[in-house]
């Protein structure tokens, strides 16, 4: 929903067109989240459809500028007040990945580990050598290092993790599993199965 209620917040503070608010996203976050103008404009419809959003007054240049309903503006207060709750997350594809590559047979998962680490760890140093750089003067700069600062976090902290993965991963040597006999079943229970209980 960050892309959704992001753009709806740049909304709050009046009415703008698709490419505006690409812009203005852009601006907000230090470029590092692109988006694309189609999403910009699918996520306009859909808060249209919702009622936080609708279409106002075209310019000359035929731009549309979208205004914020006080359904909007309700819905920004909302979010502004809640937390996140990253356990909704999407999935984390690395932890899927070394997860998958566990139970793998002929996987050397310290090979995989130590290949991903460089490469974290490159983007860690990158990504720190950008916090430095970044000035922070105004409102943008400041909007910008806190999302480059983020970003550090989260790189050291997943450095960190494959560090730990390694670990567990030389105490308990990782065996393959097999392929499970047992059938899934699909769908509902049998009409028999589901009275029987």
């Amino acid at each position: 929903m960050t892309v959704r209620q992001s753009l709806l917040a740049i909304l709050d503070q009046g009415p703008c067109y698709g490419y505006q608010l690409r812009a203005e996203f852009a601006r907000r976050t230090g470029g590092s989240w692109p988006l694309n103008v189609g999403q910009i404009y699918n996520t306009l419809d859909r808060l249209d459809r919702d009622g936080l959003a609708e279409k106002g007054d075209t310019d000359e240049q035929g731009h549309v500028y979208w205004r914020i309903t006080d359904a909007g503006r309700a819905d920004v207060r909302r979010w502004l007040g809640s937390p996140v709750d990253r356990a909704a997350a999407t999935r984390d594809e690395l932890a899927v990945k070394l997860a998958i590559a566990a139970t793998l047979p002929g996987v050397e998962l310290a090979d995989v580990i130590r290949t991903q680490r460089a490469a974290s760890a490159e983007r860690l140093q990158t990504l720190r050598t950008r916090a430095e750089d970044d000035p922070q003067e105004g409102p943008e700069e400041l909007a910008r290092s806190l999302v480059i600062d983020a970003m550090v976090f989260s790189a050291e902290a997943e450095v960190r993790w494959l560090d730990h993965a390694a670990a567990r991963i030389a105490r308990h040597p990782v065996r393959a599993l097999e392929l499970s006999d047992e059938r899934p079943r699909r769908g509902r229970p049998a009409r028999a199965e589901a009275s029987a209980a």
